[in-house]
């Protein structure tokens, strides 16, 4: 026979389980679609301006 902690602990588990599994969940309608293929030929010859954004958070 299992000492009586023991058997409280393991029915908090189960209490915890089953309020974990009953929780509603939320789906956004998120549309989905195809990311365009990069090759990286194709940027280059383009003639694309290219650079980088520096962001200044601190003042």
């Amino acid at each position: 026979m299992l000492p009586p902690f023991i058997i409280e602990q393991i029915r908090q588990r189960e209490e915890d389980e089953r309020r974990r599994d009953n929780r509603a969940v939320l789906e956004l309608p998120i549309p989905m679609y195809d990311a365009p293929r990069r090759t990286g030929v194709e940027d280059d010859a383009a003639g694309g301006e290219r650079g980088v954004i520096i962001i200044d958070l601190m003042g």
